[in-house]
């Protein structure tokens, strides 16, 4: 004898009723099905981007010139939002964090705008289109990090760390290492960050008398910039040059 096909059980309870109304509404109005459809591919894309953001990664553009040659004003970088407090900041990468306290001085207030922008902006940002809070925000390359001894400059005019002085390549054309002299001792779980732009970045060296005194506490750091998606004919991953840092000694105790 055959077998008896397996039957799947019936539906029970407010599901099946929920169900069955909505099977029902959209075989009688293929416009009103398209409608809900589309409603909850949107909301589904928007939480999902909400979650990206949030946890994952985040855009930001670049609003000075105090990282060329890397980084073009107005480029458009992705950040890794697990950096450092899942993966750990190293020297050489290119970071994004909030202010300190006193890197940016006093920032005006945008206008709200109208009730339909305030929406456009709320789900672009949402989106990872635009970064609201873009302007409160600082990018530079960190050189060092906590238990640190960073001087400017050796003999070569070369910055040393902990001793070992570096190549640093990635320095806009012309720029020094620096034209300013410093000697410095990051403290833990902070960073030492500097601009590729030498001459022209208010980095770690100008904010001395800073709650902060120049240094970047973990805890204002967004995460790592990774790559420039933005215009696509700058499209690049970013590089840390490990080697600039491979034979940097571990600080003293």
């Amino acid at each position: 004898m055959a077998k008896k096909e397996k039957q799947e059980k019936p539906i029970k309870g407010p599901f099946k009723t929920s169900r069955e109304k909505l099977r029902k509404i959209k075989s009688k109005n293929f416009l009103l099905a398209f409608l809900i459809d589309t409603v909850v591919i949107i909301v589904s894309a928007l939480i999902i981007s909400f979650v990206i953001k949030s946890f994952l990664i985040r855009s930001f553009y670049i609003p000075s010139g105090s990282m060329f040659d890397t980084l073009q004003i107005n480029d458009r970088i992705i950040v890794n939002q697990l950096v450092p407090n899942i993966v750990p900041l190293e020297r050489g990468d290119v970071v994004v964090f909030k202010d300190p306290g006193g890197w940016l001085g006093s920032t005006p207030e945008e206008p709200a705008g109208d009730v339909l922008s305030q929406i456009g902006g709320f789900i672009s940002s949402v989106v990872g289109l635009t970064a609201p809070d873009n302007n409160q925000h600082l990018v530079k390359r960190v050189v060092g990090k906590g238990g640190d001894r960073v001087i400017c400059c050796d003999l070569d005019n070369r910055i040393t760390i902990n001793g070992k002085a570096i190549i640093e390549p990635y320095l806009a054309k012309g720029s020094n290492p620096s034209n300013t002299e410093f000697d410095v001792i990051v403290p833990k779980d902070s960073f030492w960050v500097m601009g590729d732009n030498r001459g022209n970045s208010e980095d770690s060296r100008y904010h001395p008398d800073t709650p902060g005194r120049g240094f970047v506490s973990k805890s204002y750091v967004v995460g790592r910039a990774f790559v420039i998606s933005w215009p696509f004919t700058n499209f690049t991953w970013l590089d840390n040059y490990p080697n600039v840092f491979k034979d940097v000694p571990a600080p003293k105790p």
